[in-house]
C-alpha cells in the first residue's frame, strides 16, 4: 500500500462519521461554561504547537524523525565524515550508510555506538536499531533477477 493510500485511510479513520453531523448538535453537546469569551483556554495556541499535536495524532513523528535524522546527519557524523559517507536509507530500524571506500566504512563501524548513542539522544522517535556501513559497489556480472548460479564470466572462456 503506498504512503498516500495509508494517509488517506487513517484520515477518513480518524473524522469518520463527522461529516453528518449539524452544528446544533455539536453546540448542545459542548459546556456552556467553556464558550465564555476570555474564559480559560480560550488563548490561541503557536502553530509549533498545532503541529507538534497534528503529527503526533496521525502518527507522523517517526517518519518525521527519520526524515530529520538523514536531513542532518553532517551535524550528527561531523563534517569532514559527512564528506565520505551519506546516509541512503532506513529500513526495519537499521540505517545504511554508503561510504566512498572500504576503509571509511571499517572506520565507522568501530564508532557504530557512539553514532547510535547519538542518534538516540537526538532522534529518539526514528527508533533506529543498527546501522550498517557499506562500502563501494563492486561491479556485477549477473544480468538481472532471472540470472542463474554458476561460476559466471569464466565458464565460457577456454
Amino acid at each position: 500500500m503506498s504512503e498516500a493510500a495509508a494517509v488517506y485511510l487513517r484520515m477518513k479513520e480518524l473524522f469518520a462519521g463527522t461529516a453528518g453531523r449539524s452544528r446544533r448538535s455539536r453546540k448542545a453537546v459542548e459546556d456552556p461554561a467553556a464558550s465564555r469569551p476570555f474564559g480559560a483556554g480560550r488563548d490561541p495556541r503557536g502553530l509549533g504547537d498545532v503541529m507538534e499535536a497534528l503529527t503526533a495524532q496521525m502518527g507522523w513523528t517517526g517518519a518525521l524523525a527519520k526524515s530529520d535524522l538523514l536531513d542532518r546527519w553532517v551535524e550528527l557524523a561531523g563534517e569532514e565524515t559527512a564528506k565520505h559517507a551519506v546516509p541512503d536509507q532506513i529500513a526495519d530500524g537499521v540505517l545504511v550508510v554508503r561510504c566512498e571506500s572500504t576503509a571509511w566504512a571499517t572506520q565507522l563501524r568501530m564508532m557504530r555506538s557512539e553514532l547510535l548513542a547519538r542518534i538516540a539522544e537526538r532522534f529518539p522517535d526514528a527508533d533506529i536499531q543498527s546501522i550498517r556501513f557499506q562500502g563501494p559497489d563492486a561491479p556485477s556480472w549477473k544480468r538481472g533477477p532471472r540470472s542463474i548460479p554458476g561460476r559466471g564470466p569464466r565458464d565460457t572462456y577456454g
